[in-house]
């Protein structure tokens, strides 16, 4: 069972404020709005002195919701493939306008993510996800993107009650997948080499009606990640042909692969001469997970990613991840709350001693 306040339609029906109501009955302003948000549940003392100050009994402001039962809701898949879903692979839920997409979980972590449901079907266009979770609120974000730091989003903004699903893609799908409606947020890093700019261009290309705001997240480093020691040698991209070095690349649509194909052009390398240059893994830290193993010997990537695998890093380009959001988006109280933090001390520190990002521009609106 789950208490559902009628708390804030009683107070006002009453013509109070919450700072009014909350002297009366000697508890703080930001306890009412708690209490009517669901985020507090008040012991029988406050509960009587509420009732008693509105003139109504407990079960007129508290009333029991019956716990959701486990079954299946009909949801979309965020690649917009619904032929990719397995029976009983993870998924984590979140209302975008009026469609509910289902956003995949990795399939390699150390431990059972915290997943919403488990795929239970599928047809052409929908996935059936049995799930015991309520999404009529507007608490929860769908964030597109590869940064690996994004994951510190969701660790800072829990205590508040606002949850990032962050759903890992290549920064080209996750601006098509902010362009059809299927994530509130989408975060790249694609160089545009006509202006010499990063994302802002693209993001205008795409959006030519200029309703989409881009946010700066952090300046990173990216470049050839490498086995501890550097084995085979490798100082610079020729390196990787030269000396018979196996590559693990990105997918297409990745700033990654984008800035290894410009670095090979260069160069003056075909990349045919690259070994591994057709496979790849999604995402930075799949990537760095690939030389960590032993599966190949490089791959480009945040240092970030090396530092996480303890692996060694020659750094290619200073890039810029943003994140792009619709104007409508921005009046969410995820959203708001998700501007807040990306101007905080608080998460700027940690992306800088954790993933070792510059954060002098964090949280500017560019465009």
């Amino acid at each position: 069972m789950r208490i559902h306040a009628l708390l804030q339609e009683v107070r006002k029906a009453r013509g109070l404020s919450a700072a009014e109501l909350a002297k009366r009955v000697s508890v703080t302003r930001q306890t009412i709005y708690a209490i009517e948000d669901g985020s507090f549940v008040p012991n029988t003392a406050i509960a009587l002195g509420l009732a008693r100050e509105l003139d109504v009994s407990v079960e007129q402001l508290f009333t029991l919701d019956q716990e959701p039962k486990d079954e299946a809701v009909q949801a979309e898949l965020v690649t917009g493939k619904s032929g990719g879903a397995k029976e009983g692979q993870l998924v984590q839920l979140c209302r975008v306008n009026k469609r509910l997409m289902a956003s995949p979980l990795p399939s390699f972590p150390a431990y059972l993510p915290a997943a919403d449901g488990v795929v239970s079907g599928k047809s052409r266009a929908r996935i059936s996800v049995r799930s015991t979770v309520d999404f009529s609120g507007d608490k929860r974000l769908l964030l597109a993107g590869c940064d690996p730091a994004l994951s510190l989003l969701t660790e800072l903004l829990d205590r508040s009650g606002i949850e990032i699903i962050a759903s890992p893609c290549s920064s080209r799908a996750a601006l098509e997948w902010l362009k059809q409606g299927r994530v509130h947020a989408a975060g790249s890093h694609l160089f545009d080499s006509a202006t010499g700019e990063y994302n802002v261009p693209v993001v205008k290309r795409l959006f030519p009606r200029d309703n989409v705001r881009v946010v700066t997240f952090a300046a990173w480093e990216q470049g050839l990640v490498l086995a501890r020691g550097n084995p085979k040698g490798i100082r610079q991209i020729a390196d990787i042909a030269s000396n018979r070095a196996v590559l693990i690349n990105r997918e297409k649509g990745s700033g990654s692969r984008d800035l290894l194909d410009k670095s090979l052009r260069k160069a003056g390398i075909a990349v045919r001469r690259i070994a591994g240059y057709t496979n790849y893994a999604p995402g930075h830290l799949a990537a760095a997970y690939a030389v960590a193993n032993g599966t190949a010997d490089c791959c480009v990537a945040t240092r970030s990613a090396a530092r996480c695998y303890g692996l060694d890093f020659v750094p290619l380009a200073v890039e810029r991840f943003d994140l792009s959001l619709f104007k409508t988006s921005l009046e969410l109280p995820a959203a708001k709350a998700l501007l807040n933090l990306l101007n905080s001390s608080g998460l700027k520190r940690k992306l800088e001693a954790i993933a070792g990002y510059d954060t002098a521009h964090t949280g500017q609106v560019l465009a």
